[in-house]
């Protein structure tokens, strides 16, 4: 038997592995959060429900990397209070989020994502916390093709310069 090839879930998490399940773990906490407040900025049917869509993939990811910095004897990084929805018009005009502001968000944060995953796969030590990576990862980027595509019917993308060659 070559080395760390017992049972993943009693192999030891090493410092990095902790680090990212414990920091990707706030991250979505607070990003959760953030969506449930931009929900009761968001006007567009289609962007509320892939808000809802969003909340609840977190729940599900907050979950998973629960369990295991549990089994593993860590302490869980404090959860935010749920927002409670609001009416759109009571909010002041010029303190609202607009739609297309709220879907750059999303798509940045989900960007970010991406590279959290990418980072925590590449230094895993752990086959099982190298998974979870790696399905958090496949669902971030399922997020941002629904992401793109709301982006694109709705005529919210901004385009960089396009590079035409001779």
């Amino acid at each position: 038997m070559g080395i760390l090839s017992g049972s993943q879930q009693k192999e030891p998490l090493h410092y990095g592995e902790v680090f990212s399940l414990w920091s990707y773990l706030t991250a979505v906490k607070g990003t959760s959060a953030t969506y449930q407040t931009l929900y009761n900025h968001a006007g567009d049917k289609e962007l509320k429900r892939l808000l809802e869509e969003l909340v609840q993939g977190i729940k599900q990811e907050s979950r998973d990397i629960e369990d295991i910095l549990k089994a593993n004897g860590i302490v869980l990084p404090p959860t935010p209070p749920e927002r409670s929805v609001a009416d759109l018009e009571d909010i002041p005009v010029g303190a609202r989020m607009n739609d297309p502001e709220i879907s750059a968000a999303i798509s940045l944060n989900i960007a970010q994502g991406l590279v959290a995953c990418s980072q925590a796969i590449g230094q895993s030590t752990r086959e099982d916390v190298a998974m979870l990576f790696g399905q958090l990862h496949m669902n971030k980027a399922q997020a941002g093709a629904k992401a793109l595509r709301l982006n694109k019917e709705k005529g919210w993308l901004i385009l960089p310069p396009m590079h035409k060659s001779k």
